[in-house]
């Protein structure tokens, strides 16, 4: 029987459950995209191994990270205690079983992924449940309530269209809307789901993290405003397939994600610390990252050419913004969360670790450095298409995961 915790804290079994099994899919999708290489650069992503890889990244690695993160933010966050951590060990349960035999069957029979889809939707479900019983606790909903809730949203809606996806491959249904509806499942699954949670709780780990005072939180609403607008907006060029939805679309989500990395900088400059930490400004790098991709896909748009450039924007989209993004924040917060969970209860009592002490940053300038350079190359390789150029960077990203996986084990040996 797993024990309940006491207050807002969770049992740290729970998260880190997620984040182990997390970095067991990414080193797994980073090896599938190594061996299918010669297909990714002349710009073939439609395939049964490439699909495997990208949904053991999106779903095995982003997704079950962002799920561990969740139950140890939303209580910190929202002041709200988690609604049963004995049901959150049955989701990850689920959820990972429906992972690995969904990524098995759409790389072996992908016509047969429907049963491993249901599977994986089930613990989805079973997320969303628990953190819609455990926010609906929240005295006061406030602005990240927004984010984080249509964050939620939209993973139900990717997920939702997923399996519509491979039941539409499967007998024909609405094969008409299928283009339509395989657009609209990237979109919500990575600006829908993973940028307005990245928002959300951007707005609680920048100050906590930089100790930043006396903000305004205002320019929040508008970031939400042009962002969702965006997404809308896009998600109608897919189904009429009307330019101008699609030119107006990407401005917005320009506008909205402009405002966010405005509304950070002013954040970061009410700051009390005045030296940042090296993985925290990883972090940042990947909103500036961010923001030039979004710039990209605008004037691709406006110049007819977004259709071309989708695969390499949403590439960098995928590993400079939101991979950056949760590499930069879960180096920061693996550590806290093993630090509380060994040591919290003896301080006072015996000589602990210092928090800092918890992860080596020495091994974090050559980490992002391999990631970065290994990114870079990617994208090279994508206008070259040369072979060697992709397998040195693959490799370049390759050793970055095995070290980040290394690091965050070390962790749990401190």
């Amino acid at each position: 029987m797993v024990q309940q915790s006491s207050g807002n804290e969770t049992n740290s079994k729970l998260p880190f459950s997620f984040i182990l099994f997390s970095m067991v899919a990414l080193i797994s999708s980073q090896v599938l995209i190594l061996l299918n290489g010669d297909m990714l650069i002349t710009g073939t992503f439609r395939l049964p191994a490439i699909w495997s890889a990208a949904h053991l990244f999106v779903l095995g690695w982003a997704l079950m990270v962002a799920m561990g993160a969740m139950y140890q933010l939303v209580p910190v966050a929202f002041l709200a205690t988690i609604w049963s951590e004995k049901f959150g060990f049955w989701q990850f349960a689920v959820t990972a079983l429906g992972i690995v035999t969904f990524a098995t069957a759409l790389y072996l029979r992908p016509q047969d992924a429907l049963i491993p889809g249901m599977i994986t939707l089930t613990g989805i479900l079973m997320f969303l449940v628990q953190m819609f019983m455990t926010l609906r606790s929240q005295a006061k909903p406030n602005i990240l309530t927004l984010f984080v809730g249509s964050a939620l949203f939209s993973l139900l809606l990717t997920i939702t269209l997923g399996i519509t996806l491979v039941i539409s491959m499967k007998t024909g249904f609405a094969s008409e809307y299928y283009q339509a509806f395989f657009k609209t499942h990237i979109l919500l699954g990575t600006v829908g789901w993973f940028s307005l949670l990245i928002f959300g709780f951007s707005y609680k780990m920048v100050p906590m993290f930089s100790l930043a005072h006396g903000f305004t939180m205002k320019p929040a609403v508008y970031v939400y405003i042009f962002y969702l607008t965006g997404v809308i907006l896009m998600v109608a060029s897919f189904f009429t397939g009307t330019h101008l939805l699609e030119i107006l679309g990407t401005f917005m989500l320009l506008a909205g994600f402009l405002t966010f990395t405005w509304h950070v900088k002013k954040m970061i400059d009410k700051r009390v610390k005045r030296k940042l930490d090296r993985p925290f400004m990883f972090a940042l790098f990947a909103i500036s990252c961010g923001a030039v991709i979004h710039l990209t896909a605008f004037i691709a748009s406006g110049l007819s050419l977004l259709s071309k450039t989708a695969g390499p924007i949403l590439f960098l989209y995928l590993i400079a913004w939101i991979a950056f993004s949760i590499i930069g924040y879960l180096y920061k917060i693996v550590p806290f969360l093993w630090w509380t969970h060994k040591y919290s209860k003896e301080i006072g009592k015996k000589q602990v670790p210092a928090l800092k002490d918890m992860m080596d940053e020495k091994l974090a300038i050559p980490l992002f450095i391999l990631f970065t350079v290994g990114t870079v190359l990617i994208i090279l390789s994508f206008f070259v298409q040369l072979m060697p150029i992709f397998y040195i960077a693959q490799c370049l990203i390759l050793l970055a995961v095995i070290l980040f996986s290394y690091v965050i084990a070390k962790v749990l040996t401190i």
